[in-house]
């Protein structure tokens, strides 16, 4: 995610009230030095004599990775649960709730030349927001449609690579996907299924709207797909 810039941010805490903050020395997350010194350079622009965090939200979902809100907050508007951690001259508070999905992230300035600014690398991705299929979500007109390319398009072409794709099920137009399989590593595993079997199934099947892969990539031995979550346009 780029082009994310820091804005000022305040809690309203009540005049005379101070929240305790607690300084953890396990940082939760890395900044490159050139981000750092950005940050830094826009923090000290803020008015007054308060010392000001950098606060980083999780907002929300946006298809498989996480949307930010970058802001500073006087440090004494800070929650009293919140996660607080330096990083030289910049002190950033990450909300609790967040702080098990920010584990790992880094901060850099955006590369991509269309999104200036700062961007967060982070290795952790929501979960799909998965509906609960019954025997009846695979028996719709879609649903046998995607069922019959997987069998005789997709399959068969992906064989040769050790990996597999069932359908989980499908509900208004978004169809859920399940991969399998080896080839750990291959080179061409995102690119099969952004690539390949998406463009398979969306010539094959017009009416899909959304492509969800639900495979759990962090785990198990053999991998095969990066996860992708394709909206069509």
């Amino acid at each position: 995610m780029g082009g994310l810039y820091p804005t000022r941010h305040g809690n309203g805490w009540p005049d005379g009230w101070l929240p305790l903050l607690t300084m953890s020395n396990n940082a939760l997350m890395n900044f490159s030095d050139e981000a750092l010194e950005r940050i830094i350079e826009i923090r000290d622009q803020e008015p007054g004599e308060d010392e000001y965090g950098l606060l980083i939200e999780i907002t929300g979902v946006q298809g498989l990775q996480f949307g930010y809100s970058l802001s500073f907050v006087p440090l004494d508007e800070a929650e009293p649960s919140d996660h607080v951690e330096r990083h030289g001259d910049l002190a950033v508070v990450i909300p609790a709730a967040d702080t098990g999905n920010m584990t790992g992230a880094r901060l850099a300035m955006s590369s991509n030349p269309m999104t200036p600014g700062l961007a967060i690398d982070n290795p952790n991705n929501p979960s799909p927001d998965i509906p609960d299929f019954d025997a009846g979500d695979l028996t719709g007109p879609i649903a046998e449609r995607v069922q019959q390319v997987l069998e005789h398009q997709v399959n068969p072409a992906i064989a040769a690579h050790g990996g597999q794709a069932s359908l989980v099920g499908e509900e208004n137009g978004v169809v859920y996907l399940q991969m399998g399989g080896g080839c750990q590593g291959c080179g061409m595993a995102a690119m099969t299924l952004r690539q390949g079997i998406e463009r398979i199934l969306r010539e094959a099947i017009p009416e899909i709207v959304e492509i969800v892969d639900i495979t759990d990539h962090q785990s198990g031995e053999n991998p095969y797909y990066a996860a992708s979550h394709a909206h069509s346009h």
